[in-house]
């Protein structure tokens, strides 16, 4: 489904990732765990070419992107990997001045096309599936942050992406809210989405990921089960990161 490799971006004289590689099969959940600065938002972002890396490639579903300094991907290319991705942003990024199942059909109306009354249907199904089909006509300032950020997530589902990207879905939330995101994506990935997030909440990475990578000053430290990276990790700079975090991950683990 992805495959990352050699992945080199930096922003002037400074590196953010260097020579990163990372693979996700069809249905994996993947985490990106590391202290703020260690280049887990900017990796997630050169998925969908929000950034472009200086060096390395990218395949999704198929279709392969060599990146290099002296050229950037034709934008056919870049519309194309997009149309494939869906991101869920950290502070939630709707539009103030639409209500929850406007936001949820923007995207299908003025991207795709659709006409109004099927994306009017779709986004309705999706906010049932996140749990708040009743705030359907609600505006974001009236909701709480989680049911913001669930309106974000429908959003992001509303075109059918075969990857979604999650940028610290919990970071905006206190626990409680961050909660009821945990569960929906826990739904998602139950439901066999793929599904790659950046995040400092490890309760949410043991609970629902698969596979958990380490990164810190923008290379792969490391990288394995979630299980065995958080109980048992390889790598002192791994076994500390984690100590600083353990009361997150009692009953953490998920199925």
């Amino acid at each position: 489904m992805i495959r990352l490799q050699h992945i080199d971006k930096h922003f002037g004289s400074h590196r953010v990732l260097s020579d990163v590689s990372l693979a996700l099969a069809p249905g994996q959940v993947t985490a990106l765990i590391g202290p703020s600065g260690s280049g887990k938002s900017t990796l997630l972002r050169c998925v969908n070419l929000l950034e472009i890396p200086e060096a390395g490639s990218l395949e999704l579903a198929g279709q392969r992107v060599e990146f290099s300094e002296t050229a950037r991907p034709a934008r056919e290319t870049v519309l194309a990997i997009r149309r494939r991705t869906g991101m869920v942003f950290q502070n939630f990024q709707l539009f103030p001045h639409r209500t929850a199942i406007e936001n949820v059909m923007e995207g299908l109306v003025t991207v795709q096309k659709w006409e109004r009354e099927r994306a009017r249907q779709r986004a309705r199904e999706l906010l049932e599936k996140v749990g708040i089909a009743d705030k359907a006509d609600a505006w974001p300032s009236t909701l709480s942050g989680g049911q913001q950020q669930r309106v974000a997530i429908a959003r992001a589902l509303a075109p059918s992406p075969e990857i979604l990207l999650c940028d610290e879905p919990t970071s905006a939330l206190d626990p409680g809210l961050a909660a009821e995101v945990v569960e929906v994506l826990r739904q998602l990935a139950g439901e066999g989405m793929t599904m790659l997030m950046a995040t400092h909440d490890l309760r949410l990475a043991a609970s629902i990921a698969r596979d958990v990578v380490f990164l810190r000053n923008g290379s792969v430290v490391e990288a394995g089960p979630s299980r065995e990276l958080f109980t048992q990790p390889r790598e002192a700079e791994t076994a500390a990161f984690i100590s600083t975090l353990t009361q997150t991950l009692p009953g953490a683990w998920g199925g």
